[in-house]
């Protein structure tokens, strides 16, 4: 095999998979492949409701060859599988492997002597080759390493981000064996704009990938926890982050909820396994539960200024801006703002969520939350307290103090410090 004969099926049509298949549909025959039909029929009409491929890239993919399905068949022709589906943990935060055992299953039942299947998961070092590649062998019957192969790609998607596209993202790639690494390298190379960074081992890639959330965890619960200390101490966090910033070696990054489905979940991945080799990621973990905990922590400041203005918090009128994990993308997997919905849902049952990104039905579904959208300027003069709790620009026009009932009396919380100092009563 060479990249000259390659056929591409992309296992997992989510924010993960379909910018990577479209990509490789630019160079390669590709297929991708869901087990949802209704987001196999969406994508087929045009339209990605993830909002991370535009209408027109992915109509110009179909125009182009590209398609999608939700049958086995139409992938059975591919020699180059790739994985792209969720990694996610259950309630108790324990990895759950059950969509890439599952997408496993699928590749076993199509994967032919010779094929090659990459995974782009995030997963803990052994995954791969320890727990995915024995049920292709076992569904196969073909054997790991001589009759088909493997390799490890991370998925480095940012989800909302126009400027860190698929295309534009460094790769870091891997192979079961030399000559798969430098095909894998090869096939991603042929549509990478900066290339890539081929590891030694499918494991080192596996590590690579965990501890880059797991990295930015750790240093947002450091700000989390400076916010809390200065807070307690009547210190402005963002001007001290500012001063601190005019030293040249200080890592500028602020306090917030920490949410979604690649910073807030992977650090549990490498925790479990850290411990299954008797090691105990103390930092990792106390991280986790400082993060988990913002949410909570936004709601009882919030409290605190309003019983600061004399406003009585029970039964009292509560805006929360924002709704998905992070601000202009309709993702709301494992965002923090529940966090903060179901504390004051403890005072009050008068909380409204405002967001136009995501889809009303979906968070119902997710949360139990009604999500209100359309016109902000329905919300105007309705409430004792507004949270901006994520930084959708179309937030950062408001006249937030408008949708006060009294726009002195009532209380504006920034958790992402956006809004103007003079506008707000308090922040992270």
């Amino acid at each position: 095999m060479n990249t000259d004969n390659i056929k591409i099926a992309v296992i997992g049509l989510g924010y993960v998979g379909l910018p990577l298949a479209r990509l490789f549909s630019t160079r390669f025959p590709t297929v991708g492949f869901d087990l949802n039909p209704d987001r196999v029929a969406a994508l087929n009409a045009g339209h990605d409701s993830t909002l991370e491929v535009s209408d027109e890239l992915l109509q110009k993919a179909l125009a182009g060859g590209f398609r999608c399905s939700c049958k086995l068949e139409d992938i059975r022709d591919a020699n180059f599988y790739v994985v792209a589906v969720p990694t996610p943990v259950d309630r108790n935060n324990h990895p759950d492997l059950a969509p890439l055992i599952g997408a496993s299953e699928t590749v076993g039942k199509v994967i032919s002597k010779g094929d090659v299947v990459v995974y782009e998961s995030t997963v803990y070092p052994g995954v791969t080759e320890e727990e995915c590649l024995p049920v292709v062998e076992k569904v196969s019957g073909l054997v790991f390493n001589k009759d088909f192969f493997a390799g490890y790609s991370p998925e480095r998607i940012n989800p909302g981000d126009k400027e860190h596209t698929v295309e534009k993202i460094r790769k870091v790639t891997s192979g079961s064996t030399p000559e798969i690494a430098d095909l894998v390298d090869a096939v991603y190379n042929a549509v990478l704009v900066n290339g890539t960074h081929k590891a030694p081992s499918i494991k080192v890639a596996e590590a690579s990938k965990i501890i880059e959330n797991s990295q930015r965890d750790v240093n947002i619960a450091f700000m989390n926890e400076l916010a809390k200390i200065f807070n307690a101490m009547g210190i402005d966090t963002g001007d001290v982050i500012e001063a601190a910033s005019s030293k040249w070696n200080f890592i500028k990054l602020k306090p917030g909820l920490v949410g979604g489905h690649c910073i807030s979940v992977d650090p549990y991945y490498l925790i479990q396994k850290a411990q299954v080799y008797g090691v105990l990621p103390r930092v990792m973990s106390a991280a986790r539960r400082l993060n988990d905990g913002m949410g909570a922590y936004v709601a009882e400041r919030v409290i605190h200024f309003m019983n600061k203005k004399g406003i009585l918090v029970k039964d009292s009128r509560i805006l929360i801006l924002g709704m998905t994990f992070k601000e202009n993308c309709p993702d709301i997997r494992n965002t923090k703002v529940v966090d903060i919905y179901h504390t004051l849902q403890e005072y009050t049952g008068n909380i409204t969520v405002f967001d136009p990104w995501p889809d009303a039905a979906v968070v119902k579904k997710a949360y139990g939350i009604d999500l209100v959208s359309g016109d902000p300027k329905a919300l105007e003069g309705r409430f004792d307290a507004v949270i901006l709790a994520v930084s959708h620009s179309c937030f950062k026009e408001l006249d937030v103090r408008g949708l006060l009932a009294d726009r002195e009396k009532g209380v504006v919380f920034d958790v992402k410090g956006v809004l103007d100092r003079d506008s707000v009563d308090g922040r992270l």
